[in-house]
């Protein structure tokens, strides 16, 4: 392939591979378990003997498989890497380039309900002049991009590639937006490509996010304090995913990658514990959409190269110097079941923010779980911003 080559791509994943799957699915060896409150140490064992026999029994890969196939996929190669990613053109007078980036334990697939209510407003109870054109690409190591052999792989990367993708469409100008790690991606995106993000749109800022503080700028105040002895609070009772992912991420990647019912256990408990619901995660999201974000990891074998994304951004946390700032205008909603949330002003000392608006339900995977209400969003903080825009 050369460098500049944009190819379309179709999903097909080989029989054999699926019916390893089942083989394996069937063979499941069930730990033990101890009385207790239900998820209280992962999820229940009969939580998940139900989730492999639906998989087995009800599941339909192949319908999943065709349904991510409707969409406009495409492969190119930036730095040597494969990159896979969706493009949608918008269906209205003028539609704005936006590139949405997924975050973990999800993948391209978090974001297949919202595509169409970007790109198509008039089919879903909008207007023709708030289309946006989307791109999805999938972070290297996840999904169908290629995998990183050697050490490097971090957001601000990522941002870079994005950069080059964007251009090599042809897009001069775009918006961005994310959650999780797609938060990550889309601030560098600002950061290191201010005059080419006509906006930021973010559902998400991460926890271990700090701007920089000088002996100028004002003292963390109270609220400040409480967010983050929040966050604290919340890396002590939550954040051993992140200490495994970050230091040791090939060891827990041997079982990941040899269970479907381990990899699942993995990602499915993060979608119970951030997600809007009371009990199991498919309260928040269809059940055919988890497993199908589970498929993507389990086929293409990214569960090492995924977390190791953990421990690439280790090495470069997202904190900026004192004065430093992220300039393009900013737009941030919060979901009432998110992981912990900075204050507005806390958001204010490293971005430009513009729009800071709540919704009413919704968690982490706002994409997943209330995709209408995140376009709706989408469309309002980017509305003032389209005459900023040249495709």
């Amino acid at each position: 392939m050369s460098v500049f080559d944009i190819k379309p791509f179709s999903l097909t994943v080989a029989e054999d591979v699926l019916v390893d799957l089942r083989h394996r699915l069937r063979a499941t060896r069930w730990p033990d378990e101890v009385s207790a409150a239900a998820w209280q140490y992962g999820p229940p064992v009969s939580y998940m003997q139900d989730i492999v026999r639906y998989w087995l029994d009800r599941y339909d890969w192949r319908q999943q498989e065709a349904r991510i196939n409707g969409f406009h996929q495409y492969i190119t190669e930036i730095d040597e890497l494969a990159v896979h990613f969706i493009h949608e053109r918008g269906v209205g007078p003028d539609p704005m380039p936006l590139v949405l980036t997924h975050g973990w334990p999800g993948s391209f697939v978090e974001m297949l309900r919202i595509i169409p209510i970007l790109t198509d407003p008039v089919a879903h109870g909008g207007r023709a002049e708030d289309a946006f054109t989307v791109i999805v690409p999938s972070i290297p190591g996840h999904g169908f991009s290629g995998r990183p052999t050697r050490p490097g792989m971090n957001y601000s990367v990522v941002a870079d590639m994005w950069a080059t993708l964007m251009e090599r469409l042809g897009y001069r100008r775009f918006g961005t937006q994310g959650g999780d790690w797609g938060a990550w991606v889309s601030a560098a995106l600002a950061l290191q490509y201010p005059d080419r993000i006509c906006g930021l749109h973010l559902n998400y800022l991460s926890t271990r996010f700090r701007p920089g503080i000088s002996s100028s700028d004002r003292p963390v105040s109270d609220e400040e304090q409480g967010y983050l002895d929040r966050v604290g609070k919340w890396a002590e009772a939550e954040g051993a995913y992140i200490a495994i992912q970050s230091t040791k991420p090939l060891t827990l990647a041997y079982g990941l990658t040899d269970s479907p019912a381990g990899l699942a256990a993995w990602l499915l408990e993060k979608f119970r514990s951030w997600s809007d619901c009371v009990s199991v995660p498919q309260e928040a999201i269809a059940l055919d959409e988890l497993l199908t974000d589970v498929m993507v990891y389990w086929v293409t074998g990214t569960a090492h190269s995924a977390a190791r994304f953990y421990s690439e951004s280790r090495e470069r946390p997202f904190h900026l110097a004192a004065g430093e700032k992220i300039l393009p205008p900013c737009g941030v909603v919060t979901l009432p079941r998110e992981l912990p949330m900075p204050p507005r002003s806390w958001a204010e000392r490293a971005f430009n923010i513009v729009h800071w608006t709540s919704l009413p339900r919704g968690g982490h995977f706002a994409a997943f779980e209330q995709p209408e209400l995140l376009a709706d969003d989408i469309r309002t903080f980017f509305r003032p911003l389209r005459k900023r825009s040249v495709a």
